[in-house]
């Protein structure tokens, strides 16, 4: 007899209704139960949307019987406090990135859950998409030999419009701009794909200084939106194998060359790249080649396949994560990815926002 669904509460209602909501109903092991908003007429339709029951009060959600975890996808800002009051609660859960604004935030959640011993993961999903997982298999087989050299582009358009709206997006104390958007992706990709980080030094800068305010006017932006990162990943770990790595990171390049990830070793290259500026699955392609070879197509092994797809490339992705983390809670084995590799990307991402120089 199989074992009761999880039920699952999701907080915040941008992404995690576009993508988690669909990806928890495709997820064996878990049952959304419930919904959280601040706002109660947001949470009001929602929950009118989807036959769920709703919550504006977080104490009140976290007491609830039926909530055995928590998916928190809300902006960035109220998450750690969100998460920390979750697992004091008790609460399993699945942050979306970066997990909080500061690194002593990160590292508290992780004593919080090792503590109580539950299972936290961060919503990583590219670790999930095949030809990700296909370009981590050829690494780890050998298919470049020692790496030498990665570059990471991530040249998008989502911020390129000067007439986009100011949001929290656009401010850096509310976990804003580009370095938290995909940085936060970019610098876990290359601590799973090549080895730990060394520390980063970046040049950051803020390309549109003023975007329209909703209630009127100009307001300042202070979130950079390029950021130009360098750092040293250890090759499985081996301190005397030190990887050159630099990133180039935008969201105000219109017709930018979307992500491009170049791995250049002794007995190959690797390329990872597409051009699709609104999707993370479709349009990627994995390209391989051997000394004096040209590079060629490698396709995802069959294992590595999804077992469901979605017209929204997002979802599919994500409710694989969802289903490592049901099996994560069911056997009570450590969630990979999960609370280490946030405050790892964390660590990485406040010293990117520190930066050795910034563009006045």
């Amino acid at each position: 007899m199989s074992p009761q669904p999880l039920g699952v509460a999701l907080a915040g209602l941008g992404f995690g209704e576009k993508v988690h909501l669909p990806a928890l109903a495709a997820a064996r092991d878990l049952d959304a139960v419930a919904l959280w908003h601040p706002r109660q007429e947001r949470m009001d339709a929602a929950t009118a949307a989807h036959g769920l029951k709703g919550f504006s009060d977080w104490d009140a959600l976290l007491a609830d019987p039926a909530v055995d975890a928590v998916v928190i996808a809300t902006p960035p800002a109220p998450r750690f406090d969100l998460a920390r009051r979750a697992l004091e609660a008790g609460k399993h859960l699945l942050l979306e990135k970066p997990i909080a604004l500061h690194a002593d935030q990160a590292r508290e959640l992780q004593r919080l859950a090792l503590a109580r011993g539950l299972s936290v993961a961060v919503d990583y999903e590219y670790r999930a998409v095949p030809l990700f997982m296909q370009a981590a298999r050829l690494l780890q087989t050998g298919a470049v030999g020692t790496p030498w050299l990665v570059k990471l582009d991530w040249l998008m358009g989502s911020r390129a419009d000067p007439q986009r709206s100011w949001n929290w997006y656009a401010q850096a104390d509310q976990g804003g701009g580009v370095i938290g958007a995909l940085g936060t992706h970019a610098l876990d990709m290359l601590a799973w794909l090549i080895g730990p980080l060394g520390a980063v030094q970046a040049l950051n800068s803020v390309s549109i200084k003023q975007r329209p305010h909703p209630d009127g006017g100009l307001a300042a932006v202070d979130a950079p939106d390029v950021s130009l990162l360098q750092t040293v990943a250890h090759w499985q770990g081996r301190q005397d194998l030190p990887v050159p790595a630099q990133v180039s990171l935008s969201s105000v390049s219109r017709n930018g060359r979307g992500f491009c990830l170049d791995v250049v070793g002794s007995s190959g290259s690797l390329l990872l790249s597409s051009a699709n500026q609104k999707d993370y699955v479709h349009g990627f392609e994995l390209q391989h080649a051997p000394i004096g070879e040209p590079f060629r197509a490698v396709e995802p092994a069959a294992d590595l396949a999804f077992p469901e797809t979605w017209s929204d490339g997002r979802i599919a992705p994500v409710a694989r994560v969802l289903g490592w983390w049901a099996e994560s809670i069911r056997r009570g084995q450590p969630m990979l990815p999960g609370l280490a590799e946030g405050v790892a990307s964390r660590v990485a991402c406040d010293q990117a926002a520190l930066g050795t120089l910034n563009l006045a």
